[in-house]
């Protein structure tokens, strides 16, 4: 794993993560799995064995670790005690993700802030729990990239709320915000367990399935695929998953791990991206040159996906500046680069047959 420093991994209690169909989760379950640890993985359906064989499969090839499945609904009170009787830790993975929402505070926000109570309620009253490891995201520190050079000319750090997100205007960012500040505001109510969060940016990287749903496979697949033929020059940090999977194990496993911590491996942009994958991949139509910001600006109501005018103009040929400085020095991340991760997941698209040559 790329921790640099010692981990004193407990096999001896399970751990439970809600969530565990998740692009982030699988990899996550993988790693600890690896180490021989018991996951108590939660699904909306565990009877639906063929969606979490997988999973299951994982296990088995790990040779140590072991698997179960227990249900666990985001909105309904009592859902993850089951599955998290006898935990020590607690990985909170699990949050409502929908392009195509009707409803921003229905559909996105009640839902994330709802289950964020459920689940941290669910850990005060489950006396082997002693520590919950949140899966945030760095859009609970910015809605913009735009505010990178309005926090007084410094890189966003922990210690930076997103303060912009609406349920007009990146409610995705809102949800995941309120969600967070609501673990804290639990966390802060009670001393039986310790609250750690991990704020990764953009995750790319190879997942243990292809994860048709996620918006990191779908634009990696659209740089693959010739739907996008010009790239949007669109700033933006970018992590490993298998980097923010070991985040996840270093802050609950190490005693020093606290806060908050930003997951972001490299300030880089879309079109870095597609710039670095072109030359590895030749045989595919990935684009190399940027679509320019004033016809982005004037297509994007237009434009599948919702983007909106005031998200190019906040977002597109602006440089990003995300400080990880904690996630190094505290959890003793060591990033992958850059171009690693974007060709190990180009590949396993491959490989899959999910992208084929031009």
């Amino acid at each position: 794993m790329p921790c640099t420093k010692p981990l004193n991994i407990d096999t001896s209690q399970p751990v439970l993560v809600t969530g565990a169909t998740g692009y982030v989760a699988g990899v996550l379950i993988q790693q600890l799995l690896e180490a021989g640890v018991t996951v108590h993985a939660t699904v909306r359906d565990p009877s639906q064995t063929e969606r979490v064989q997988y999973l299951q499969d994982l296990a088995d090839q790990s040779g140590s670790g072991t698997i179960r499945f227990f249900r666990g609904d985001l909105l309904q009170e009592d859902s993850f005690d089951e599955g998290m009787k006898g935990c020590g830790i607690v990985f909170h993975t699990a949050s409502p993700f929908q392009l195509d929402y009707k409803d921003a505070y229905h559909d996105l926000v009640q839902p994330a802030v709802r289950g964020t109570q459920i689940v941290f309620h669910t850990a005060s009253r489950t006396p082997s729990v002693k520590r919950v490891v949140l899966t945030s995201s760095c859009v609970a520190i910015y809605t913009d990239i735009s505010e990178c050079d309005a926090v007084n000319n410094k890189s966003l750090n922990e210690e930076t709320w997103n303060r912009t997100a609406s349920l007009d205007y990146q409610p995705y960012s809102l949800s995941k915000t309120l969600a967070e500040q609501k673990a804290w505001e639990i966390a802060g109510s009670q001393t039986a367990w310790k609250l750690v969060t991990i704020n990764p940016s953009l995750v790319f990287g190879p997942g243990v399935k292809y994860h048709e749903s996620s918006t990191s496979f779908s634009l990696m697949k659209q740089l693959g695929d010739g739907s996008m033929p010009l790239c949007p020059n669109m700033g933006m940090g970018m992590v490993d998953v298998r980097d923010v999977a070991a985040a996840h194990i270093a802050a609950a496993y190490l005693p020093e791990a606290s806060g908050r911590h930003v997951l972001s491996g490299h300030n880089s942009s879309l079109l870095t991206m597609a710039r670095l994958l072109s030359p590895k991949f030749p045989d595919y139509p990935v684009p190399t040159r940027a679509v320019p910001k004033p016809l982005l600006w004037l297509l994007a109501p237009y434009l599948p996906g919702g983007m909106s005018r005031r998200y190019v103009w906040n977002n597109i040929n602006v440089e990003a500046s995300f400080d990880h400085t904690k996630s190094v020095s505290q959890l003793g991340i060591q990033y992958r680069p850059l171009d690693e991760t974007g060709a190990d997941m180009f590949q396993q698209l491959v490989d899959l047959g999910v992208l084929t040559k031009k």
